[in-house]
């Protein structure tokens, strides 16, 4: 098995439950221990792995709200408007997109209501950034 597939096989059982053992790991991904640890510290190491969550059903939650929301940025004010919406509290991630919009954005807030003013009063209050689209998160399918 070439080292490629190995990191491949990891990273997808990773990718399914973040908080599987080692040894979990190791057993679905057909490798010893010792090579998933060499294979994760490696990955952490050069920035591939940037971090271990939850996946969260919004519906389920009683008390926060979320959306994706698509974020355009002038372009020479693209550096600034992105280290500003990097430092809000309700920005839980933010990508660049090759898409519609420069930025997608995740923002959790209490309720509908807070998650709109967020957008309303911080998003687009960042200098620089042009427009928000929300997309409000209902159920996870998947």
């Amino acid at each position: 098995m070439s080292a490629e597939s190995t990191e491949q096989r990891i990273l997808e059982v990773l990718e399914e439950d973040a908080q599987a053992s080692y040894a979990e790991i190791a057993e679905r991904a057909e490798v010893s221990k010792p090579t998933v640890r060499k294979y994760i510290d490696r990955l952490e190491s050069e920035g591939v792995i940037v971090g271990y969550s939850a996946d969260v059903d919004p519906k389920k939650l009683s008390n926060q709200s979320i959306a994706l929301v698509g974020i355009d940025v002038e372009s020479e004010r693209y550096v600034e408007a992105t280290q500003a919406l990097k430092d809000l509290e309700a920005v839980e991630a933010l990508f660049t997109s090759s898409g519609d919009h420069m930025l997608m954005a995740e923002v959790r807030a209490a309720d509908g209501d807070e998650l709109g003013e967020v957008i309303s009063d911080a998003v687009l209050a960042v200098d620089g950034v042009t427009a928000a689209h929300p997309s409000f998160l209902q159920e996870r399918l998947k």
